[in-house]
């Protein structure tokens, strides 16, 4: 979605009495008229088709991928049976204009912490492991090379920091600090549970799922912990091709091929140059492959 068609989203939502109250990379929350995200009941969340990298949002966007993701987060959170932030109704009471990117979702408290799970050593797990043995500090074997299987999942925590700062990695100690023992027990034992479940899932469909990222949040009324936002999404994950990963390549069913591309085409210094036209179509191409391979649907087309 454009720029343009963005804003005139934006404009038709207020008109029906929804207000944007925060603007992420990838996601727009809306709270009723005249309430913010502090007073708010329900959230209107609404993945856009912005694509980010390297804590970056790019140009142009990737077409359809907003309804792609939030197909695929509704059919993981049916899938692991997990609290649901999902608001009562929330289907017949979302707007039609978001109607397929956007979820009515209760408010809640979230967590500042990443909840990152990794089977395989690679991207910046990989660099860490590199320099120092371990990721998070876990410590790791020897010799490990990108894309190696590891022993068993790890917990790998990282900070989430505000917006335009880079997250960064954390012990599991440091998460008791930021959220309290028993905050940080349960996330942590409920993302290992999320990635050998989803890993499980994935497999049956051919794909490795290599690593994710969760989110946890706390209801403002009952105070149950509810997995947030995205989940086990092509821009949480890394998904992998089992058939030529035995072989030894990789080939990925995430937004890889962006970071690639950049990694290629980018010194990391001021704003990062458009993606081509190429590297678009590629990555929403992976994107709806990833979403009919696991759900057996037909992914619906970008337009």
């Amino acid at each position: 979605m454009s720029a343009p068609a963005e804003a005139s989203e934006r404009e038709t939502l207020a008109a029906a009495g929804w207000d944007l109250a925060y603007s992420g990379k990838v996601r727009d929350l809306y709270v009723r008229e005249g309430l913010d995200l502090q007073l708010a009941p329900e959230v209107l969340m609404v993945a856009s088709d912005r694509v980010s990298a390297f804590d970056h949002v790019l140009e142009p966007a990737i077409p359809g991928k907003g309804e792609l993701l939030t197909t695929l987060t509704r059919w993981w959170i049916d899938r692991l049976g997990l609290p649901s932030q999902l608001a009562p109704e929330a289907d017949a009471r979302t707007p039609d204009i978001v109607r397929g990117r956007g979820m009515l979702v209760r408010t809640l408290d979230m967590l500042p912490v990443e909840c990152v799970v990794r089977g395989r050593v690679t991207g910046s797990g990989l660099k860490e492991y590199q320099q120092v043995g371990a990721i998070s500090g876990v410590e790791l074997p020897a010799g490990l090379v990108d894309g190696d299987a590891l022993p068993q999942p790890i917990y790998t925590p990282a900070w989430k920091a505000p917006q335009g700062e880079h997250d960064e990695n954390i012990s599991f100690e440091r998460t008791v600090e930021l959220v309290g023992a028993e905050d940080a027990a349960a996330i942590r034992e409920l993302s290992l549970r999320v990635f050998e479940e989803g890993a499980a899932i994935a497999a049956e469909a051919g794909l490795v799922l290599a690593d994710t990222k969760l989110e946890f949040g706390r209801d403002r009324i009952t105070g149950e912990l509810v997995l947030a936002d995205e989940v086990l999404t092509s821009d949480s994950s890394r998904y992998w091709d089992a058939a030529p990963l035995a072989e030894g390549r990789v080939e990925s069913f995430d937004k890889q091929i962006v970071r690639n591309w950049l990694t290629e085409h980018w010194d990391g210094e001021g704003e990062p140059p458009a993606l081509p036209a190429e590297i678009v179509e590629r990555t929403a191409e992976r994107y709806r492959e990833l979403l009919a391979r696991l759900t057996g649907a037909v992914a619906p087309a970008a337009g």
